[in-house]
């Protein structure tokens, strides 16, 4: 069984004329010590789709359809304090920016012995020496110094290393992180990805690693999902899907990316933009920008299906055997 199973996850908005459909008729899985990367470009759904599995829709917004199950127990529909509880202690967060995660006006020690005595039942002085273990672990230096430092004190790479010791300080069993080193510089941005690859490999943590960079997903991930428009549109093993890509839209991010020896070659771009909420066209959302695009493309809607090796597109070009004319 799946640690996490989300099945046709519907995510709404109500607004003043309509109601804006964010996320729709998600499903996706992660397994125990799995990283599940989770791609496209900005409005695609992905932070949506990671704050509904942490119970952290703001109203009006609302789940509107779907399941949640982690460890075989529902919790979408869980009272607010039960999610609470989940969240922390069997499910943790790291967010983009670690400054809006980080209480500017108390040191990191005191936010760490804060979370850690939430969701434990240590002393304080036992909590404080499970704090000082957990800055060692993620790699800040001279961490008995460090702990009553503020986080005004620390660098951005600092500070994400700190966000990520409170997300783990309660032992998850799956950390959410959504764009975790997207405000870094690159050889930070390496630096934390070893760390998310080492918590799995150390601890069985499962990752939900949600991102627009298609080099972090081929470095840290072992499946990835691609969403656009609210929708998965491909997911599989990491390697075959950065390798032979089948869905027009991951084609088109995977030759945008430059390549090493290519400097004359010109870069390819995706043609159009994402669609605006209240724009997502009838059919296949990606229509209007996909070179391959048919009538039948412009009115019926693609339905995730199986195509090879544990890999699934939602793309009418594999409907009826067409992908292997």
């Amino acid at each position: 069984m799946a640690l996490l199973q989300v099945d046709r996850l519907r995510v709404e908005f109500p607004a003043r004329q309509r109601t804006l459909v964010a996320v729709d008729d998600v499903s996706l899985s992660i397994d125990a010590g799995e990283v599940l990367g989770v791609v496209g470009e900005s409005g695609a759904g992905k932070s949506v789709t990671g704050a509904a599995i942490i119970g952290l829709i703001e109203p009006p917004g609302r789940i509107a359809g779907g399941e949640i199950r982690f460890a075989g127990r529902r919790i979408d529909c869980l009272p607010d304090d039960a999610k609470r509880h989940i969240r922390g202690r069997e499910i943790g967060s790291v967010f983009q920016d670690p400054l809006t995660s980080l209480n500017p006006l108390f040191t990191v020690g005191q936010q760490l012995v804060e979370t850690i005595l939430a969701h434990s039942d240590r002393t304080a002085a036992d909590a404080r020496r499970h704090a000082l273990r957990l800055l060692e672990e993620v790699g800040i230096p001279a961490p008995a110094q460090r702990i009553d430092a503020y986080p005004h004190e620390f660098s951005g790479g600092m500070r994400q290393r700190v966000v990520i010791a409170l997300a783990i300080c309660a032992a998850p069993r799956l950390i959410i992180a959504d764009e975790p080193t997207t405000a870094l510089d690159v050889s930070i941005q390496s630096q934390i990805i070893a760390l998310l690859k080492r918590l799995c490999r150390e601890h069985g943590t499962a990752i939900m690693l949600i991102t627009h960079d298609m080099g972090v997903i081929a470095e840290t991930a072992d499946r990835v999902a691609v969403m656009y428009a609210g929708r998965i549109v491909e997911v599989g093993p990491v390697r075959q899907i950065l390798r032979s890509p089948n869905h027009p839209y991951t084609q088109g991010l995977m030759e945008s990316i430059p390549r090493l020896g290519s400097d004359s070659a010109p870069l390819a771009q995706i043609d159009g933009a994402m669609p605006r909420l209240h724009e997502i066209p009838v059919g296949c959302a990606f229509h209007p920008r996909c070179p391959d695009a048919s009538e039948r493309c412009r009115e019926t809607r693609p339905a995730l299906r199986m195509v090879a090796d544990s890999a699934s597109v939602a793309c009418l070009l594999f409907d009826d055997g067409c992908a292997d004319d």
